[in-house]
């Protein structure tokens, strides 16, 4: 999960209990726990990056979820409540950033609705290597569309017993950032 972070992985959780310590104090990225409801622990992290209320814009990113979270609803779900946070907020623009390598966190992007803009080379140096970025977008003119295609697709009779997913989110949400907003 380390490859693509520009920290970590941490050599015990000392280190990686300082690390948060420290970034918990910060405003630019600002971090958020992810809480599992039923046993009250933190099973991941997401943050608000490059935050410009004058240009109504901001990021989503540095998403670390662990195994427990990690392919589960409840992702996609805090992962909602961003999003929506963010346009609650009156942004007008919300960012997804990552390596333009990681091809899990460039199809999360996509799943979630976000619309990939391009690619910027070299446009920074992690762990010594240059990294492309890919760049995805939603706009506020598309959020009212995702959020119904969230909430139907979060909707407890999109999922059977075993909590299999009806419908994909990634059929919901197909092609709302190509509509005119």
């Amino acid at each position: 999960m380390w490859t693509y972070l520009p920290y970590g992985p941490f050599p015990d959780a000392t280190n990686h209990a300082a690390w948060i310590e420290e970034q918990s104090r910060g405003v630019d990225p600002l971090f958020f726990a992810v809480i599992d409801q039923a046993t009250s622990r933190a099973v991941g992290w997401v943050s608000w990056l490059r935050i410009a209320p004058e240009h109504g814009t901001i990021e989503m990113g540095h998403l670390v979820f662990s195994p427990a979270l990690q392919r589960r609803a409840a992702a996609t779900e805090a992962l909602y409540l961003m999003m929506r946070e963010a346009f609650r907020l009156g942004y007008r623009r919300l960012e997804w950033k990552c390596d333009s390598l990681n091809a899990p966190s460039r199809a999360a992007a996509e799943r979630l609705g976000f619309q990939f803009e391009g690619i910027f080379r070299q446009a920074i140096v992690v762990r010594q290597r240059n990294r492309d970025t890919a760049w995805y977008s939603v706009l506020d003119g598309e959020w009212p569309h995702l959020d119904l295609a969230f909430q139907r697709w979060l909707n407890p009779d999109n999922f059977d017993a075993e909590g299999r997913q009806r419908t994909r989110l990634s059929d919901l949400t197909r092609g709302i950032g190509n509509a005119p907003v």
